[in-house]
């Protein structure tokens, strides 16, 4: 038996051990409001314990943030969701429980550029990492590199692994630009290796009747966008440009001040 006057140190040195900071931190307060409160052994236990998960899941959602390389300064806060359609609106309300990602469907946002859509993916991703669901961003063309030099290396496979241990994959701005057979072939490649097995949420300024331009060939455009729809929720975002309409009231302040 530890003697009396050695037992913080010891239960600091068993807390340490166990990786229980939470715990090493707060078991004095939480024991002096204990004795305060009159709690039992159960409820300081639970309380520490709760504590302990909190603060743990706190850093786990932050670490996840800062792996999902999302653009953190599109929030939901920041987008005017009265831009919005209704029917937008409504659908974006539904998806930010991330139950979709459980049914592995996928996020499809088409517009304009400058339509926002961009800032509304962006915004819902983080609200599904916050809810405990990894994502990993990447704009298309980045993504496409990426996959390339893997495949040069003999590495595809094993990135391309690395991307399914994300729940949702988010491919910012497919057919921006134009992009050459091959690596059009390896963009093809991980939509179908995420196929039923993890969401794709994705943002394109084409229609889907645009997209031989970007697969160059009839069979791999069909194909991609069949694996893409299948199990899919599609937001329309046939609204004006955000930035252009901020470029217009600032020169309308200007000329008016």
């Amino acid at each position: 038996m530890v003697a009396t006057k050695d037992v913080k140190g010891t239960l600091i040195g068993h807390l340490r051990e166990l990786h229980l900071p939470t715990f090493r931190e707060c078991f004095e307060e939480y024991a002096g409001r204990a004795l305060q409160e009159t709690l039992s052994y159960e409820q300081y236990l639970l309380e520490l314990t709760q504590r302990e998960c909190e603060v743990r899941r706190a850093n786990r959602i932050d670490r996840w943030l800062r792996q999902s390389k999302l653009p953190l300064e599109k929030t939901l806060d920041s987008f005017d969701m009265k831009r919005l359609p209704t029917k937008v609106a409504r659908q974006v309300r539904s998806l930010l429980d991330g139950s979709f990602i459980d049914r592995t469907e996928n996020m499809l946002a088409f517009g304009k550029s400058g339509s926002g859509k961009t800032h509304l993916l962006a915004a819902i991703a983080q609200e599904l990492v916050r809810g405990g669901r990894k994502v990993y961003f990447s704009t298309c063309s980045l993504l496409v590199q990426e996959l390339l030099v893997a495949k040069r290396d003999l590495k595809l496979s094993r990135v391309l692994k690395r991307l399914i241990g994300f729940d949702a994959l988010m491919i910012d701005d497919i057919g921006y630009v134009q992009q050459s057979r091959e690596e059009m072939e390896v963009l093809f490649t991980l939509l179908a290796e995420r196929y039923e097995r993890g969401s794709v949420i994705l943002t394109s300024n084409l229609p889907f009747s645009k997209w031989d331009g970007i697969f160059k060939d009839p069979m791999t455009t069909a194909a991609a966008i069949d694996r893409l729809v299948h199990h899919s929720v599609i937001l329309e975002l046939n609204i004006s440009s955000y930035r252009l309409e901020q470029a217009k009231q600032a020169k309308t302040a200007k000329t008016t001040s």
